[in-house]
């Protein structure tokens, strides 16, 4: 039996998936909280459980959320991406993956997998999306290998300083209300 369930999140969730997140900026990431880059953190009622086209979704072992991942109806900003970037994931047609990270004790169990395929299902159910877009920094272990399992890259923005975040930008496959899950 699987021991992990993913779900959307519920206001007792919200606690658990913020500490996923902020571990992850700490640890993973190595320069934590950016309020710049993060504010969705703070305030993920407001940014993910109420818009009705946004949508948390957590991984739970237990009671414990182990793994989060994130829908907004939002694009690249620019700056600091390209500017037909921006153009070519509008606000409100675009559905933006954020968050998909998992607890270090519970990677390798196809978590992040699991996470993404649930929501791709809730984009396709939504109906009014044209494109899943998401970029990640590849200075990130296992960051990039990952993204390319699962998505088309569309722009690299690496310039190859690793002081700098080393951004690839992603493209997922629009899924249909029928897509199998596997």
């Amino acid at each position: 039996m699987n021991p992990y369930v993913i779900q959307p999140a519920l206001p007792r969730h919200l606690d658990g998936a913020r500490q996923v997140m902020l571990d992850t900026f700490y640890r993973d990431f190595g320069y934590g909280y950016q309020p710049q880059w993060h504010e969705d953190v703070i305030d993920l009622e407001g940014t993910y459980l109420l818009p009705c086209r946004h949508t948390l979704l957590v991984a739970l072992h237990g009671d414990e959320v182990v793994g989060t991942t994130a829908v907004r109806a939002q694009g690249p900003k620019s700056p600091p991406h390209p500017e037909w970037l921006a153009r070519l994931y509008p606000d409100g047609t675009t559905a933006q993956l954020y968050r998909v990270y998992v607890a270090p004790a519970h990677r390798r169990h196809g978590l992040a997998r699991d996470l993404v395929r649930q929501a791709c299902r809730f984009v396709a159910e939504c109906g009014d999306y044209r494109s899943i877009y998401l970029h990640t920094d590849t200075r990130v272990p296992g960051a990039e290998a990952f993204w390319r399992s699962m998505a088309e890259p569309v722009f690299d923005d690496r310039d190859g300083d690793p002081e700098h975040l080393q951004t690839l930008h992603f493209e997922l496959p629009m899924p249909t209300s029928c897509d199998s899950p596997h």
